[in-house]
């Protein structure tokens, strides 16, 4: 099953910019789909191969950093070549 991820990384802490820089440099050196904007990061693959990468990622995200949230939004569908039709 393909889904789609949106993701949102933000640490409660001075020095936040180097923690995101990190955790994007992470996924973007993944075998998934990842594409950037400037309020969030999607990812997009297989479910279990994607959740099993996530979960590692945030993990190590959390272990990082004393205080941080993670934004999660998914879908079930690969969204990566959405093109608006408006």
């Amino acid at each position: 099953m393909q889904i789609s991820i949106e993701l949102t990384l933000t640490p409660l802490q001075a020095d936040f910019e180097e923690h995101i820089i990190h955790f994007i440099k992470r996924l973007r050196a993944s075998e998934f789909t990842v594409l950037e904007n400037p309020l969030s990061t999607q990812i997009y693959g297989e479910y279990d191969e994607v959740m099993s990468f996530l979960t590692l990622e945030i993990k190590n995200a959390f272990g990082d950093m004393d205080h941080v949230l993670v934004y999660m939004k998914m879908v079930k569908s690969n969204r990566s070549d959405y093109e608006s039709h408006f």
